[in-house]
């Protein structure tokens, strides 16, 4: 790209100058981040953006096909009131010691102010390299970019906590991977970035003052996200049980919709709670609690079922980086000790409301494993599944036939007719009334996710320009609990094709 074309676009004054940024992880001292400028890609344009996540920030929609936000949200021009940075941390990779990370590839622009009075971080993911990129380029690629938008907005729907994608811009700008591939630069929002491996890139730092850094990070994290905190009589133990909670709900709230991160490396834990940082992710299609959805994870340390699991593991890296502050072992383990309660309770909640059961009896826990035992032997779609279900009623004198979609999934019938009656059973121990149950279950068992066929039919009509599959499938995702007849082949199984795309930590 031409020095003249380069000072063209970042000498234009934007729209985007008039949004008003404030710089809060900025108060940390320089040790926590480096100024970076993002680095300008030739020919930006507009790939897609979400209504949703703009109106969150009061940004008109219809704004982003304008040329001055395209060149501020691939990084070509600086907002006027922007101070772009890349913060430093450190954490875990597949369960071994990675030492310092960073954001190699993501620079964020500063905070706004949000309709519901959260201030949200925007940052730049694709915008070029900055001094904790190693050996990457500090591009992201319209492919894996794609599948975050998506995934985001998706998640965001089904009323999961995460990380929101504003838009994405694109160029023809070449990237290597496995292949030759175009530039994109995805723009996300959340509360703060700040993850467990920021805490742990300063309990293993060699730096003189690294605890005194600890402790600033801590003490941030408080004041602006937990500030009840404060008055705790220990607030780091306060911190580290709060987040051990929160982690172990989402982490819930995954596996009951089937949601595979791929990737709980401990950078890649929010300490807000939140889904952060999608790669190679899947939902869970034809129901295996071993399947691993990233194809880089050779022994399958984060497949579907081990999850929780890992959870609790990376809770536990938190309170290992927290010690110094906390002071005292037994009560790191104290506040790590609510994991699996937390998670426990919150997972029963979760199947109990996917079955369309309003109260918990003591023979439920083998109901459920009876279920999940049906669904592994059938290989049973996740999301159909749960969906159809509602359609069974109460009873089944003659034959009503009102599970006759779902009894025709399964390969064993006989022994989905031997859990349906133990199901029809435990529905009328409380009287469920089937028009209410089907109509709660409706509302909390998607019909429609992000399958990996429906973003790969995406990714490749965005590769030959034709961005039109990114809108409508971020339609029909913003309303996942919705019929929508309309876009009915989006519920359907995948192709055979499909059973052949693999993800792995490059997507």
């Amino acid at each position: 790209m031409a020095n003249k074309e380069i000072a063209k676009i970042t000498n234009r004054l934007s729209h985007m100058d008039e949004l008003i940024f404030d710089h809060s992880f900025a108060t940390l001292p320089p040790q926590f981040f480096t100024r970076v400028v993002p680095t300008p890609m030739p020919a930006p344009y507009l790939v897609a953006s979400s209504p949703s996540a703009a109106a969150m920030i009061g940004i008109d929609h219809a704004a982003f096909s304008d040329d001055d936000f395209i060149v501020s949200f691939v990084g070509n021009h600086i907002p006027a009131k922007a101070q772009p940075l890349a913060a430093v941390y450190s954490g875990h990779q597949f369960g071994v010691w990675a030492g310092q990370l960073g954001d190699g590839r993501a620079i964020l622009l500063g905070d706004v102010a949000s309709k519901d009075g959260v201030r949200m971080e925007l940052q730049l993911k694709g915008a070029g390299r900055t001094p904790y990129s190693r050996m990457g380029d500090g591009r992201a690629v319209l492919r894996s970019s794609i599948r975050e938008f998506l995934c985001s907005e998706a998640m965001a729907a089904l009323g999961i906590p995460t990380s929101r994608a504003l838009c994405i811009m694109g160029s023809d700008l070449p990237v290597m991977r496995e292949t030759v591939e175009s530039a994109a630069v995805v723009t996300r929002m959340a509360p703060s970035f700040i993850r467990f491996g920021s805490f742990e890139h300063w309990t293993h730092s060699t730096h003189n003052n690294h605890q005194s850094a600890l402790q600033t990070l801590s003490d941030y994290v408080i004041d602006q996200f937990y500030p009840a905190l404060r008055d705790a009589p220990q607030p780091y133990v306060a911190l580290l049980r709060e987040v051990t909670r929160r982690t172990a709900h989402l982490v819930a709230q995954w596996q009951a919709v089937g949601f595979m991160h791929g990737v709980l490396n401990t950078d890649n834990m929010s300490i807000l709670g939140l889904t952060l940082d999608y790669g190679p992710f899947g939902f869970m299609e034809a129901f295996d609690p071993h399947h691993i959805c990233n194809h880089s994870d050779q022994h399958g340390r984060y497949a579907y079922h081990m999850q929780p699991q890992i959870g609790y593991w990376n809770c536990y890296a938190l309170g290992q980086a927290l010690l110094p502050l906390i002071g005292d072992v037994e009560e790191a383990q104290a506040a790590l000790a609510i994991y699996p309660i937390e998670y426990k309770n919150k997972i029963d909640a979760l199947w109990h409301a996917k079955l369309g059961l309003t109260t918990q009896l003591p023979d439920d826990d083998q109901l459920i494993a009876n279920m999940f035992s049906m669904m592994q032997s059938n290989h049973v779609d996740f999301t159909q599944f749960f969906r159809r279900l509602s359609q069974v009623q109460t009873s089944n004198v003659d034959n009503n036939n009102s599970d006759t979609a779902l009894r025709d999934s399964m390969l064993d019938r006989a022994a989905f007719d031997s859990w349906a009656a133990q199901y029809r059973q435990r529905l009328q121990q409380e009287n469920s009334v089937d028009k209410a149950r089907k109509e709660a279950m409706n509302s909390i068992n998607p019909k429609y996710v992000l399958r990996n066929y429906l973003a790969q039919i995406a990714i490749e009509k965005a590769q030959n320009k034709d961005f039109s599959e990114i809108e409508t499938l971020l339609n029909i995702l913003s309303r996942p609990y919705d019929e929508q007849p309309e876009a009915e082949q989006y519920a359907a199984l995948p192709p055979d094709w499909a059973s052949h795309l693999e993800v792995s930590c490059s997507s």
